[in-house]
């Protein structure tokens, strides 16, 4: 874990191989140069075969982010109007005092579902992640539906289709003979496998990409589709058309690892004519049938699947008509083929044992994505008390405007514990400061890869600040909680993961694991199914026995119709890529890179509205209104309006722009229809 010492004059620099946590598919290993007790270069590990040597321009920020001036560096309780921002610094122990004095009372008055406390996504690490959700489940505290707000449609829908496992080997990409990136921006969200693409891509192997935005990802392709927001399942299921009427099915494989592709054949298939499926899409019937011809003639196709096309009202038919393509040429039985959405199902550990030590088997459930919802409205009880760590959701949330109205209730005790003063925690009662994943320690295991990887801390948390571990442990003392995990190191609570392993995780030497870097345990052969039919699924009993639809179709969404009508512009909202979420809002260098908080509209729409290049304007529905900086570009097409990244206010001319999205529900995994959002756009000052 410790690598090369080198004196540079009296100054010490020693390497140290650690993991990145920020929320990524790639899980890069890192080879971290410390000098002094400060961090002070991050690059790639060259000996991790997917990280492959180099580290993302955001994380080699990541020096900045360790030693930022805009750190927290000790505990601050509120002094005035929750928003405002004002606090005044306090002791670990008498913050430590208070939460659980505040807690007791709860308890005490209102029962454990009266507070709800959570960690999300912005450490990745399965301690500091699962420990903090370990303490509320022994507690019987309400609990959140965590990934609502992310990825729970696409993994209920693959789930449905595929099974709960992980889809193709990401480094067999290299071996594929067409690749397809379908709503996936791979330079912004997936690096270390976009230079695997681009491997392939030097052999002539094409890459399609399919995005209503014209992204750096597509720019860079073979060809780009720009297809309209939310027509995923038609174009799929045109391809599919095509692939029946011109013999290019894989009819052996469709017999021996299928279920139900003979109804969809016959049921669904003949309405999705390229003429009608042009119509749908904005596509033109030519590109369509090239599309097919490709896909069909390819023996190794290999699908990137994104999640961000899961995010509107029909996002699991979209998810479930793209995953089934490659069931239907027989890719899924190939090296090299098949279609890779996320890969943590296949990593079969004993998660539980850190996550759910003690406590009720089922308690009440609040959806994150109606975190507002249930703070202003949830009763018998009312939620009281609430602890966030890893997460911003005053601005990530869909209908923000919720989220915030409810952590402004003066009834509402509130610990935040992040390491910057985030919108968040300008809310929050008792605000405590957080160590960066550089100064923990923890275990990993990717989503977007087949690795494992034990990450030790590389410097000293700054100040005073705890980690999400630390702070569990010392909670759970102070609560009089005595399961072991409460008291165990962190060395010592790897183990508890790998007992009761499963699959290729539980062959894994826990010594390796913890000295010697990454362990792979990508699969060998084609994709496994883990249905309840043992076989990939284009007619689901599941879904049936719901009264879902069994099969994956496309109809316009009733609601999103309405809406188009009122506000004829709809919302895409994608990753920035340098401000990807707000986890790297505490680097000044980042942010004035990616720039000023901004939204693209076509040149056509721009110019209906009078509107220029550059002007503040404000973008509104129901819901409220947010005020960006405009940037005309052909790079969507007419009737969108596209914001990267999800910025702070203090950023913006005004708001966030989840302030405009409803907190409605997906068709599957109860998950955000960010993308379902509807709007206009005006001149700031009109």
């Amino acid at each position: 874990m410790v690598g090369l010492i080198r004196n540079r004059g009296r100054q010490c620099v020693e390497t140290i191989r650690t993991v990145c946590a920020h929320d990524c598919p790639d899980m890069c290993s890192l080879l971290v140069q410390v000098e002094n007790g400060r961090v002070v270069r991050v690059v790639g590990d060259p000996d991790q075969p997917f990280t492959a040597g180099f580290a993302c321009a955001k994380v080699t920020q990541d020096a900045a982010l360790v030693h930022s001036p805009e750190r927290l560096t000790t505990p601050l309780r509120r002094t005035g109007a929750k928003g405002a921002s004002a606090f005044a610094p306090i002791t670990w122990d008498a913050a430590l005092d208070e939460i659980t004095a505040r807690w007791r009372a709860v308890i005490g008055e209102s029962g454990p579902l009266a507070i709800l406390g959570y960690a999300y996504s912005a450490h990745q690490g399965q301690m500091n992640r699962g420990l903090v959700n370990g303490l509320f489940h022994a507690l019987g505290a309400s609990r959140l539906q965590a990934g609502t707000v992310c990825d729970t449609c696409c993994e209920t829908a693959w789930d449905l289709t595929v099974g709960p496992v992980g889809g193709a080997d990401p480094e067999a990409v290299v071996d594929a003979d067409l690749i397809v990136a379908w709503g996936a921006d791979l330079v912004a969200t997936n690096v270390h496998f976009w230079a695997k693409v681009e491997t392939a891509r030097k052999r002539g192997i094409q890459l399609v990409v399919i995005d209503p935005r014209r992204s750096r990802t597509a720019e860079r392709a073979d060809w780009h589709l720009p297809i309209r927001i939310g027509t995923d399942a038609a174009l799929a299921l045109g391809v599919m058309h095509v692939l029946v009427r011109d013999g290019l099915c894989d009819r052996r494989y469709i017999a021996e690892q299928t279920i139900g592709f003979e109804r969809l054949e016959r049921d669904v298939l003949p309405r999705f004519t390229c003429d009608r499926v042009a119509a749908i899409t904005g596509l033109a019937v030519a590109d369509i049938e090239r599309l097919a011809a490709l896909y069909g003639a390819a023996k190794r196709s290999f699908i990137r699947l994104g999640e961000g096309m899961t995010r509107l009202a029909q996002g699991g038919q979209a998810l479930r008509a793209v995953a089934l393509l490659p069931g239907v040429t027989g890719a899924y039985g190939r090296r090299g083929g098949g279609a890779l959405l996320l890969t943590a199902a296949s990593c079969e550990l004993n998660y539980n044992a850190i996550r759910k030590p003690s406590g009720p088997t089922t308690t009440r459930l609040v959806n994150h994505l109606r975190l507002g919802e249930a703070l202003l409205n949830m009763a018998d009880p009312p939620i009281r008390a609430l602890f966030v760590a890893s997460n911003n959701p005053a601005v990530t949330c869909p209908d923000v405007g919720k989220v915030r109205n409810g952590l402004a209730r003066d009834d509402l005790f509130t610990v935040v514990h992040d390491p910057f003063m985030s919108t968040t925690a300008r809310y929050a009662d008792i605000v405590l400061p957080a160590a960066t994943y550089l100064e923990t320690e923890d275990f990993y295991r990717a989503y977007g890869t087949y690795y494992m990887q034990y990450g030790p801390r590389a410097v000293a948390p700054q100040g005073e600040a705890w980690s999400n571990f630390r702070l569990a442990q010392a909670l759970a003392a102070r609560l009089g909680l005595t399961d072991p995990v409460f008291r165990l190191p962190e060395r010592a609570l790897l183990r508890e993961f790998f007992n009761g392993a499963a699959g290729p995780a539980a062959t894994v030497d826990l010594e390796r694991l913890a000295e010697a870097g990454p362990i792979c345990l990508a699969p060998a052969g084609g994709q496994e199914f883990r249905t309840p039919s043992g076989k990939l699924e284009f007619y689901s009993e599941t879904l049936a026995s719901q009264g879902a639809p069994p099969m994956p179709d496309w109809q316009p969404d009733p609601e999103d119709v309405r809406e188009a009508a009122r506000w004829k512009l709809r919302l895409l909202t994608a990753p920035g890529y340098f401000q990807a979420h707000t986890a790297y809002a505490g680097v000044a260098f980042l942010r004035q890179r990616e720039g000023a908080p901004l939204c693209v509209m076509h040149p056509e729409d721009a110019a209906a509205r009078r509107l220029s290049d550059g002007q503040r304007v404000r973008l509104f529905n129901d819901r409220g209104s947010v005020g960006l900086v405009l940037r005309v570009a052909d790079e969507i097409q007419p009737g969108v309006v596209l914001v990267p990244g999800q910025r702070p206010d203090e950023e913006a001319v005004s708001g966030t722009i989840n302030l405009l999205c409803s907190d409605r529900y997906t068709d599957m995994g109860e998950g955000a229809t960010y993308q379902s959002t509807w709007l206009d756009v005006a001149a700031w000052d009109a």
